[in-house]
């Protein structure tokens, strides 16, 4: 079983359609994957599906903790729920506002086009990495990273802070609409030691189930440590390379240090409401 349970299609911030992905996933030998799109389901329905590749329907919902912008995986979801295409809907409303907001601060500064450059593309959820992409692609930035440090983070000149619901209501939505929540990569927060257990306390306090243990460029020490608290506080344990671009050389499909042997009894495939949609 070789599985990948977060990575994102062109409906979001990745770079390749979802059919992409489902080639690739195949080429590299993968039994199972969840194509996770920030607050936007994929349809599974259209897609051609490899022989041998089952897929999972997920998201990735953004939330917010204490200030932090914290990011949910769902997995099993209902794709047709109301509830939760009603909160999805909320979400992409508020992502086009922001970026909406950023495009008048660019243009402010002699910087004009973003919302042309959006409105070319297929993506549903607009982000921030978008704008980075633009600012690039115009030549008003030399590097990705550049674009976000003079723009985009909270000090960089055009930022608009995000408006996400709270984390106990992205829990809700996702059992409401019959998923597994997912607290996902709980390493890139830039959080304490002390705040990071504090964050995974009120993940189960609200009901969430399961961590992500392993993803694209984690260090097997962190893996092995989030092993630990899962194994410790009984949580199901999930992994994903959160693939965006075959551009990126250090992650890929599938290409994540594999879960523990002695996690293996808390895989989230163990879960009692995990079911697979075959082709």
């Amino acid at each position: 079983m070789k599985i990948d349970f977060h990575c994102h299609s062109h409906f979001s911030d990745g770079h390749h359609s979802p059919q992409f992905l489902l080639q690739r996933a195949a080429k590299n030998q993968l039994t199972h994957l969840a194509i996770t799109d920030h607050d936007c389901i994929t349809d599974l329905s259209k897609l051609e599906i490899p022989a041998g590749l089952i897929l999972v329907p997920g998201i990735e919902i953004s939330c917010n903790w204490n200030k932090h912008e914290i990011h949910l995986v769902g997995l099993q979801i209902e794709d047709s729920h109301p509830e939760l295409n009603a909160f999805i809907n909320g979400q992409q409303q508020a992502r086009t506002e922001r970026v909406s907001n950023i495009s008048g601060k660019l243009e402010k500064l002699g910087i004009n086009g973003l919302l042309e450059f959006m409105a070319a593309k297929p993506c549903l959820s607009w982000t921030r990495s978008h704008v980075a992409e633009f600012l690039v692609s115009e030549g008003h930035s030399k590097t990705f990273h550049k674009a976000f440090k003079k723009f985009l983070k909270p000090s960089g000149s055009v930022y608009v802070a995000a408006q996400w619901p709270a984390l106990n209501e992205a829990i809700s939505i996702i059992k409401q609409a019959g998923g597994i929540a997912v607290l996902a990569h709980p390493s890139r927060y830039n959080l304490t030691n002390t705040k990071l257990l504090s964050l995974i306390n009120d993940f189960i306090l609200a009901e969430g189930e399961a961590i992500e243990v392993s993803f694209g460029g984690i260090d097997p020490l962190r893996s092995r440590a989030l092993c630990d608290i899962a194994l410790q506080r009984n949580l199901f344990v999930s992994a994903g390379s959160d693939f965006h671009t075959a551009d990126r050389q250090w992650t890929d499909l599938g290409k994540f240090p594999a879960i523990e042997s002695r996690a293996i009894k808390n895989a989230i495939w163990n879960h009692s409401r995990w079911h697979s949609i075959d082709q």
